[in-house]
């Protein structure tokens, strides 16, 4: 890894902060410009690949649209030797009133001290109706 693991730690806590204020501007300020983010689902083995700053951004404003009270709370992170793993519950409201709670984690590799790759898994648990 690239970075310090309290470089790493700092950073994540930066990106997860900025995830919560729905500012994709800051989020992919802390990646690389080829950054690339493999989402929870979609319709590839790896979910939907979205690669560099622009379709980042576009992919976390498609979500805070679609979910506009959207959080990534519980958020810890794991440092190893060449990765970090971070684990959050992932919680909100869809357009339809059904809310959703689901614990996932991401996957992240470093790069140059900025994240170079993301990788997101989560629980595949129903949306509770309200």
């Amino acid at each position: 890894m690239t970075v310090s693991a309290e470089a790493a730690r700092k950073l994540l806590d930066d990106m997860f902060a900025a995830f919560n204020r729905h500012d994709a501007a800051a989020v992919v300020a802390l990646m690389t410009p080829d950054v690339t983010f493999d989402t929870a689902g979609g319709p590839e083995v790896h979910g939907a690949r979205h690669t560099g700053r622009a379709a980042v951004q576009a992919a976390f404003e498609a979500v805070w649209a679609g979910i506009p009270d959207v959080r990534w709370d519980a958020v810890t992170h794991h440092v190893g030797a060449d990765h970090v793993t971070t684990t959050w519950i992932f919680r909100g409201t869809r357009g339809d009133g059904a809310r959703i709670e689901v614990q996932g984690i991401d996957l992240f590799t470093f790069r140059e001290g900025l994240v170079a790759t993301k990788s997101a898994f989560r629980k595949d648990r129903p949306a509770i109706k309200a």
